[in-house]
């Protein structure tokens, strides 16, 4: 029998340039679900997915993922994408994804996934904004990982690129994954839950 999955921070802090940023902080997510996070500029939303990427580290509290594979860290069984696309300026898209599925240790390189097969051997540089972002996304399908920790994932997209990005999210939790996003738009999901951070202390 496989447990679901359950991610737990507990009575989490965290600094940022010496400033308390959140503090106290308390959540759970299980396998199938969803939380968005929501709140101000300088709130912490990027900061807290941060810290659940292993980026840095809670000033207190603590971070767990239950019933994970045994001995990985909760990082190296999450994706996490943030503003920054991470893309490989002077690879095509192809040549990047496929950098990414050997890094994360995948099989396959899914140009499908985000419809980039007609763009596969254009160069990152010369993409549009949505198209760098699209490439970002689809990372996301260079291995499979349960937890995906997503930072303004539709910023710079089409409708017809969220609407791409709702169905790799929707298949992603039907798989038993769970997804946080930080966002201030309406990411289409009425089952989601809804963590708010507060205003800037």
């Amino acid at each position: 029998m496989i447990l679901p999955l359950r991610l737990k921070a507990e009575n989490i802090a965290c600094e940022r340039g010496g400033r308390l940023v959140f503090s106290n902080l308390s959540f759970t997510l299980s396998s199938g679900e969803m939380l968005e996070l929501r709140g101000a500029n300088g709130s912490g939303k990027s900061s807290l997915l941060r810290l659940l990427a292993g980026l840095n580290a809670p000033t207190t509290g603590s971070i767990s993922l239950e019933n994970g594979e045994p001995g990985a860290s909760l990082a190296e069984q999450a994706h996490y994408i943030g503003h920054v696309d991470a893309n490989k300026s002077a690879l095509t898209v192809a040549e990047n994804l496929d950098f990414w599925t050997t890094f994360l240790g995948g099989t396959k390189a899914p140009l499908s996934s985000f419809n980039l097969e007609t763009l596969a051997d254009d160069q990152a540089l010369l993409l549009s904004a949505g198209q760098k972002r699209r490439l970002a996304l689809a990372r996301l399908r260079c291995a499979e990982r349960p937890v995906w920790l997503l930072d303004e994932p539709d910023v710079g997209l089409d409708s017809a690129s969220r609407l791409m990005l709702q169905n790799q999210i929707t298949h992603h939790l039907e798989k038993g994954g769970m997804v946080l996003a930080a966002t201030h738009t309406d990411l289409g999901f009425k089952t989601a839950r809804t963590l708010q951070l507060g205003a800037v202390l």
